[in-house]
């Protein structure tokens, strides 16, 4: 146990040291492959244009493409943030569960953001990582509403599916918010290219905002 302990002290090190000089340094964020047939693949041109986004306007030294890294692969210790999304089925085997919670208690951050028909799978596969804890609506004053770009009512409504309210979820650790799940917005889809879903130029903008928003969050926490 207290090797282990340890270990995670050293990780969360490693992570956080270089954030100490946040903007000098440069980085690389990660799609996050998982199993169970789900279209991890989804939204191609999201992260790029959200990097782009956020290196010209919060500051931010993102390398331009995001690397795609594997849940069970010690890789994703390299990335800060990993972005996870998709239409359906996501499976966690244990070992992988374990890697994703040892990354995120030390330091890691994931979104998870539903591309529509993630959720019941998500809330399961989240439920393998952190057993004793549940995803937690996050108020309209946590600060990931209110960076860069101010947020006064919470999550933007990106796309229309059910007529369901977005809504952002996160998984908190002693005060830190490791894992966040946004719902019933769509977030990704107004990142990617403008022909992609003919968004209007005011979507676009209010999702990248919030996107440079959680990169900030990220980054500064």
């Amino acid at each position: 146990m207290a090797l282990k302990l340890q270990q995670k002290i050293i990780l969360k090190l490693l992570f956080f040291l270089p954030l100490f000089t946040f903007g000098q340094n440069t980085y690389e964020i990660a799609v996050l492959k998982y199993n169970g047939g789900g279209d991890w693949y989804a939204n191609p041109t999201a992260l790029p244009n959200l990097i782009a986004f956020a290196n010209e306007n919060i500051g931010t030294n993102i390398k331009s493409e995001p690397a795609t890294v594997e849940v069970g692969s010690s890789a994703i210790f390299n990335y800060p943030y990993l972005h996870m999304t998709g239409h359906g089925n996501v499976v966690f085997n244990s070992s992988e569960a374990e890697n994703l919670r040892t990354y995120l208690l030390a330091g890691g951050f994931l979104h998870i953001d539903d591309n529509y028909g993630m959720d019941a799978f998500v809330r399961a596969e989240i439920r393998k990582v952190f057993p004793e804890t549940d995803l937690v609506e996050l108020p309209i004053n946590h600060p990931i509403f209110h960076g860069k770009y101010d947020f006064p009512n919470g999550l933007p409504k990106i796309h229309e599916h059910d007529a369901s309210p977005s809504q952002a979820f996160g998984i908190i650790v002693d005060g830190r918010l490791v894992c966040l799940y946004t719902y019933e917005s769509d977030i990704g889809d107004g990142w990617e290219d403008a022909e992609v879903h003919h968004d209007s130029e005011y979507i676009r903008q209010k999702a990248l905002e919030m996107g440079a928003n959680i990169l900030e969050y990220v980054f500064t926490n």
